[in-house]
């Protein structure tokens, strides 16, 4: 009885000494590191639009029917090559007339200066009266001026003879040709025979809000706005399939002011495109790198969310947490940039925060693995 006894009294103390309340009051083991500063780059991206280097409208410049169309949509054209005809045998006429009223004009003239050199002599042996001679040196004038007057004609027929064949200004692609072969074309059409692209450099367009503005001003070096733009890393292109266009560009123009409607300033980037794979009016968006020096990088998991806002849990000397809010500035991968809410040579636990409360204790252990901002403790 008296073994029975002491049997029963040891397994009362070891269930006592073993008891889950007892085992739950130990510590939680957590990594804990503490947070420095250094450097990190985050891009930001901006809806942009792409437009050639040269967009030309290819308007006539004379009336007639539309005789040839002398490419194809989507053509390369070289400056210089001839892309559409204009019926011009209207044309030729009226030059010839114009060349016919010119040598009228200049026998006119011719008649006109033998008539003043018939009348000096006379007048000066007074057989006829000066009168006369002022008359016809009056007539010699109005030849001169009709005779100017008829090669200004030939040369505006000629000017127009040539506009029936209408070259490409600049190389490029043709776009839509918007007549056919017969139609009637005019100077005064409000839509053009079709355009020239030339896109062997494409300029991007994107715009930047005054905040995003601000924060572009303060991000680069240079005292004035242009001495920023030389100092601009490369840009990137990311196109509508979300694929990044292989070449990099430089923005070189900022506008001169804010769009009152959308409060926003544009940019412009320039591409190269030699193998033309960018056209006007392809979209993407503007790839734009920001590097942040000096900043707190923590990890994600180390954070939670409540109400729209961030927090982590900073251990103190007695190693015990607190919940600490803070301002989230941009996302690195799988950190986060913070703004404000935390200093250097803090330390915060960077996982398992999801299961603490403000105030409790627990045992810091070191973290498995480490960021370019986090020292292990």
């Amino acid at each position: 009885m008296k073994k029975f006894s002491i049997l029963i009294a040891a397994t009362i103390l070891y269930s006592c000494a073993d008891s889950p309340a007892e085992r739950q009051a130990a510590p939680p083991r957590l990594p804990v590191a503490s947070i420095t500063t250094g450097e990190a780059t985050t891009f930001q991206e901006y809806p942009a639009a792409i437009q050639g280097e040269a967009d030309v409208e290819i308007r006539p410049q004379v009336e007639g029917i539309l005789e040839s169309l002398l490419v194809d949509e989507g053509a390369f054209v070289t400056k210089g090559q001839a892309i559409f005809k204009i019926a011009d045998k209207p044309f030729r006429e009226r030059l010839s007339q114009a060349k016919a009223s010119q040598a009228a004009a200049e026998a006119s003239l011719s008649n006109a200066g033998l008539e003043v050199e018939k009348l000096n002599p006379l007048v000066e042996n007074k057989v006829v009266s000066d009168y006369q001679l002022k008359t016809a040196i009056a007539a010699l004038g109005v030849a001169k001026a009709t005779l100017a007057q008829r090669k200004s004609e030939v040369g505006t027929a000629q000017i127009n003879l040539g506009y029936t064949l209408i070259k490409a200004p600049v190389s490029g692609y043709i776009g839509r040709l918007e007549k056919k072969q017969g139609s009637l074309v005019s100077p005064t059409e409000v839509q053009a025979l079709t355009n020239v692209s030339d896109v062997r450099n494409v300029h991007v367009y994107f715009a930047l809000g005054e905040n995003d503005f601000v924060n572009f001003k303060t991000q680069y070096h240079g005292r004035t706005l242009q001495d920023k733009i030389k100092n601009l890393p490369p840009v990137s292109l990311v196109l509508s399939d979300k694929s990044v266009y292989a070449q990099s560009g430089i923005i070189d123009i900022v506008d001169g002011q804010f769009d009152k409607s959308t409060g926003a300033i544009t940019f412009r980037a320039t591409f190269p495109n030699k193998d033309g794979l960018l056209r006007s009016g392809n979209t993407g968006k503007i790839r734009l790198s920001l590097l942040h020096a000096n900043i707190l990088k923590i990890p994600s998991d180390a954070t939670i969310e409540l109400q729209d806002k961030v927090f982590v849990y900073t251990v103190g000397d007695s190693n015990k947490v607190s919940k600490q809010p803070i301002v989230i500035l941009a996302k690195h991968g799988n950190d986060y940039l913070v703004k404000d809410g935390l200093s250097k040579g803090q330390r915060i636990v960077l996982s398992g925060v999801d299961k603490l409360q403000d105030g409790l204790i627990i045992t810091p252990e070191p973290a498995k693995n480490k960021t370019a901002s986090v020292v292990l403790n």
